[in-house]
């Protein structure tokens, strides 16, 4: 099935034979690169100073102008022409321009498809198979979970059709069957789909590996929509997917938006707690990202997903109120200092990435790879969509799934895991696959519409009292199965070894937390790098 999806990835999006292209280490044909970028640029700052309706289709025009000037011929060769464009990378002014020019970059660099023209078309046309945002899942899940699946979750303002269709369920999915392992909602970030944001990691990763069974939510729009609505497909997919898998606890593995499109489905449909073992977030943004803040600029409408990604947008900061700050269930957090290129602050306990657990006290560890795998290959340099390849995330993803609360470092052998770039089973086409997700980006911003000046309103649930509690008891007849075969994560009057259906999860409502991590007192003064332990 590996090969069979890399095939159809690869088929559609070069569109020159069946087969990956050929990748040898060699320059080829010249093109205007840099004064396409040069004209982006000039188009943006006019937009900036004299608004016009036609701005994006302009620079789509000029983007489409960028192709292939390298191909890289290792992974090895790879992460040194990514870390060289970085090296040099102008401090972003904007998050249009800082999407635009990375993902055009990493085409020129061959670091993803040969030309963004291509890359439109793939976005705009690949809507089938394992990129369906149309399938078609006749299963009921029992009990149903939708209007509601809880007496507390706020209401959805999509169909429950329209909410089930994008969940992408692979043929092979064993529905919670006996001795089979829990199932992992994939979650994209913006501007991708489950698809394109795991293709190259977790999706063959988890083919080579079955320790979960993953699902993928190819959300409409590339989670460039109202994160408010992405978050909607989220929180039906928990409880969906456990309903369909013999009531299973699942766990939730995402990318970028996709940890805040969790954490907002955990916060406002609190029976998603109830059912989940573990997040796992790489490169999350639970702050926003200060990228995102020079993008509100006269003149340049965008996506809603960008606007509400402001450090402390108005989407950030009711997020974060009433405890939103803490961890709804388990959370492993995996982030890069050097160099995400994407969400800023991303170092130390001010990272976007790092996420408290004062309230609920379920559990977080919150791992900066630098800090971590410090002088090691896997601490080095590691770009916003890197952390998806880092060895490191993926040896904490799987102890998360393997024990009670997050994946902690403590559990791992740091010398084998941290020796690697690239994680052991991935290639060169995954490692191209993946920082293919910031050029798709790219392309799916300019097809984005309609684009907007101003972040979309807070919705009425979460200006209201009733929803969004800070703590949450489940039925005593609510799922608390563990992780299947795995034999991990096992709740209170649950069973670990095949995910039994009693009593509630660790740590959740009035019961006492299964996983309590020692208090974190910060240093005084802090704010320098050198001072954070290797993790949080």
């Amino acid at each position: 099935m590996r090969s069979t999806t890399l095939v159809y990835l690869f088929g559609s999006l070069f569109g020159l034979s069946l087969a990956a292209p050929t990748l040898n280490g060699k320059p080829v044909e010249h093109n205007p690169v840099s004064d396409a970028l040069n004209n982006i640029n000039s188009m943006l700052g006019q937009g900036q100073a004299t608004p016009t309706d036609n701005i994006i289709d302009r620079i789509r025009e000029d983007i489409q102008l960028v192709t292939a000037t390298y191909l890289p011929s290792s992974p090895e060769d790879a992460a040194k022409t990514l870390s060289q464009y970085f090296a040099t990378k102008p401090t972003p002014t904007n998050l249009a321009t800082d999407i635009l020019n990375t993902g055009a970059q990493l085409v020129a660099a061959g670091l993803t498809t040969k030309n963004i023209g291509d890359l439109i078309n793939f976005v705009d046309g690949f809507v089938d198979g394992p990129n369906s945002m149309n399938n078609v899942n006749p299963r009921n899940p029992s009990p149903p979970v939708y209007p509601k699946a809880g007496p507390k979750d706020a209401p959805y303002s999509l169909t429950e059709a329209e909410l089930r269709k994008v969940i992408y369920i692979p043929p092979g999915f064993k529905y919670g069957a006996p001795g089979a392992p829990n199932p992992v909602v994939l979650v994209p970030g913006t501007g991708d789909t489950g698809y394109t944001t795991f293709i190259g990691n977790l999706i063959p990763l988890l083919q080579q590996n079955p320790v979960a069974d993953p699902v993928w939510l190819n959300i409409p729009g590339y989670q460039n929509g109202d994160i408010q609505i992405n978050s909607e497909y989220v929180a039906y997919a928990i409880n969906y997917i456990s309903g369909i898998s013999n009531k299973r606890n699942v766990s939730v593995a995402a990318w970028s938006q996709g940890s805040i499109n969790s954490q907002w489905a955990f916060k406002y449909w609190p029976s998603t707690r109830c059912k989940v073992t573990d997040l796992v977030a790489f490169s999350p943004d639970y702050h926003g990202t200060i990228i995102a803040n020079f993008a509100a600029t006269p003149g340049i409408p965008l996506p809603p997903a960008y606007l509400q990604q402001e450090y402390n947008s108005n989407f950030v900061t009711t997020l974060r109120s009433n405890t939103g700050d803490s961890a709804y269930v388990p959370t492993t957090n995996i982030f890069s200092s050097f160099f995400d290129e994407i969400v800023e602050p991303q170092s130390g306990i001010k990272a976007s990435g790092f996420l408290l657990d004062y309230a609920r006290k379920v559990g977080v560890s919150n791992n900066e790879v630098q800090k971590v795998c410090a002088l090691q290959p896997a601490g080095t340099f590691y770009t916003h969509e890197g952390t998806l390849y880092n060895p490191l995330g993926y040896a904490l993803f799987l102890d998360a799934l393997k024990n009670a609360g997050p994946g902690k470092p403590s559990r791992l052998n740091l010398k084998q895991v941290c020796s690697t770039y690239l994680t052991p089973g991935l290639d060169l086409a995954d490692f191209l696959l993946t920082e293919q997700t910031i050029s798709t980006a790219a392309a799916s911003f300019l097809l984005y519409n309609p684009k907007l000046l101003a972040e979309p309103p807070i919705k009425s649930y979460a200006r209201s009292p009733i929803f969004g509690p800070t703590s949450y008891t489940c039925p005593a007849n609510g799922n608390g199965g563990g992780n299947g075969g795995n034999g991990g994560n096992g709740g209170n009057g649950g069973n670990g070894g095949n995910g039994g259906n009693g009593g509630k999860p660790p740590g959740y409502g009035s019961q006492p937390p299964a996983y309590s991590p020692p208090a974190y007192n910060p240093p005084a003064g802090y704010g320098s790098g050198s001072k954070w332990p290797k993790s949080y």
